[in-house]
């Protein structure tokens, strides 16, 4: 698989599973250096790669009253902290073509948002950075369709992509991870991220925000490895109860660590034996 380099660290040729994790928006500095300090001390303990992800917007939320975020300038300062502060590379995501520029000065990957994967002119604009971006697969797309947004990336020249599995749509406040997506997207030669907690959102499932199921998070996550995945995307809290936003579906921060001790020694497992 592409090797890619992310800021300091580089992933791909069947190393450890990249891990991409943080809270899901900004909600202020102390939750977010903490939380990054914390991700930092078990990612390095475990020697696994490790990229901080917090939004510094929220553009889709359910309802126009939920928390969206600081705003870029407010969030991509506090981002530049992490980065400086703690030496590990940190991503968010764009939503329009006017924020590549700021935040690729600031951010070492791009991430576009999967309700905008088939937007061309953010896509290319992110490629044209020069920069990883990691686009999701939006949740009405199949996974073969994947085809045209790398087709569109590349046509700058630029290969640094990842790909995000992050569920389909089911309808009725559901999304469905259909396990047959990872081996169809890694065939056309990118890496293939596993988002397990946006996968475990009930979109709009308590009216004017989204209800989630955690409690399958390691099921998932344990599946999707095993399932031959380059990384995993996962959004985490100190209290997810008090969390701004997709609480229900965000992983508990002290419960991290042993699920990523078991996600490592899967991903042994699996790579050390030919008969899988």
């Amino acid at each position: 698989m592409r090797a890619i380099k992310i800021g300091n660290l580089k992933t791909g040729n069947d190393s450890l599973p990249l891990i991409i994790a943080g809270t899901c928006v900004i909600e202020n500095e102390d939750i977010i250096l903490y939380t990054a300090l914390v991700l930092k001390e078990i990612c390095s303990e475990l020697g696994l790669p490790f990229v901080f992800k917090s939004s510094f917007d929220k553009a889709n939320r359910t309802s126009i009253s939920s928390y969206r975020g600081p705003g870029i300038d407010k969030g991509l300062r506090i981002l530049s902290e992490v980065r400086s502060r703690f030496e590990i590379p940190v991503t968010s995501d764009i939503h329009s073509v006017d924020e590549v520029k700021p935040a690729s000065e600031v951010l070492d990957m791009l991430q576009v948002p999967a309700f905008l994967c088939r937007q061309t002119d953010i896509i290319v604009s992110a490629s044209n950075t020069g920069k990883p971006v990691n686009v999701k697969k939006g949740q009405f797309l199949a996974p073969w369709d994947i085809k045209n947004i790398i087709n569109k990336f590349i046509s700058t020249g630029n290969h640094n992509l990842f790909i995000t599995e992050r569920g389909t749509s089911f309808g009725y406040n559901n999304l469905v991870v259909d396990f047959r997506s990872f081996p169809i997207m890694r065939s056309f030669g990118y890496p293939v991220i596993f988002d397990v907690t946006h996968s475990l959102q009930l979109p709009g499932g308590q009216g004017s925000c989204s209800d989630g199921q955690r409690e399958f998070a390691e099921p998932f996550a344990k599946a999707a490895v095993a399932a031959g995945v380059d990384g995993l995307f996962m959004e985490v809290h100190p209290e997810p109860e008090k969390a701004l936003c997709d609480g229900p579906n965000m992983i508990r921060l002290e419960k991290l660590k042993r699920l990523l001790e078991k996600i490592r020694t899967i991903h042994e497992v699996m790579k050390g034996d030919a008969g899988f």
